[in-house]
């Protein structure tokens, strides 16, 4: 249980990781505010947790409902302790494919909105000096892959805004944490869910094997929820949490990787750079 109860704002809250941090938080005896497109899913957490839990409308992408959920949760609540960042979905195909409005929706939902709800809960943390903002990202926040440039695209926006917000508000008692999952078992890859851009057939196979891959990998990811949330609520109650949480065997493997080869390529290169200062 909670030492000090909390009042959590978890857009997103009623499917995939999103639910899985709202549920473990309920059951550590705080308070959670599920505020996604479809609040009638998060019934069951609210009836399980009579005045505890409870689901609001908001269109993550739509920044002028944002004030209101913000407002009506404070109201209700009295402060706003942990903003939750979940609501998100997947999108495979090329750079190429990728429409402008399917670039630009994405980019709404993953980072024009997450930024929107980070501003309006801002002045309530600054009041009562501590807060803590966690962003949903994604191993692909931290490097990209071929077939999944408009996601990626949107976590790095997220990551880079979002690393400097974290220096703008320790000040305040503020913290900032970028999660940054692999393959979790959620809906994440079901058909429904995961979209796929109008196919240009020349691209047909590098990114047809990654549509594939994921609508294969529907329901036997090697991530768990469950645990996922736990390690969550355990870095909040860490006295130095890291700005960066990779989740799962693969995005620990895969961002470490990355940072190896980042590495060597600065330093393969690093007498070039280093020669174009003024003398």
């Amino acid at each position: 249980m909670t030492a000090t109860p909390r009042t959590w704002l978890i857009t997103g809250g009623s499917s995939g990781l999103g639910r899985a941090v709202a549920t473990a938080a309920l059951e550590a005896g705080d308070t959670v505010v599920s505020a996604d497109r479809h609040p009638a899913r998060f019934a069951d957490l609210a009836d399980a947790h009579p005045g505890r839990g409870s689901a609001t409308f908001l269109d993550v992408t739509d920044i002028g409902g944002v004030p209101a959920v913000v407002a009506e949760t404070v109201e209700r609540h009295g402060r706003i302790d942990v903003l939750v960042n979940a609501a998100g979905r997947g999108l495979i195909g090329a750079a190429e494919e990728t429409g402008d409005a399917e670039l630009r929706d994405l980019m709404d939902l993953h980072f024009f909105g997450p930024a929107e709800l980070s501003r309006a809960v801002l002045p309530h943390m600054r009041a009562q000096g501590s807060g803590t903002i966690v962003q949903i990202s994604s191993m692909g926040g931290r490097m990209s892959f071929a077939g999944v440039p408009a996601y990626s695209a949107t976590k790095f926006a997220l990551e880079g805004w979002s690393e400097a917000l974290a220096r703008e508000v320790e000040t305040f008692g503020i913290r900032v944490l970028i999660v940054e999952p692999g393959a979790f078992r959620t809906g994440f890859a079901a058909g429904g869910t995961l979209r796929r851009s109008t196919p240009i057939p020349a691209y047909a196979p590098i990114v047809e094997p990654v549509w594939q891959a994921n609508l294969d990998s529907h329901g036997g990811q090697p991530g768990d929820p469950a645990k996922a949330a736990a390690a969550l609520l355990a870095v909040l109650e860490a006295d130095r949490p890291p700005l960066r949480l990779p989740l799962g065997n693969d995005a620990t493997d895969a961002i470490l990787a990355n940072l190896d080869d980042t590495r060597q390529d600065v330093l393969a290169w690093e007498k070039l750079s280093r020669s174009t200062d003024f003398a």
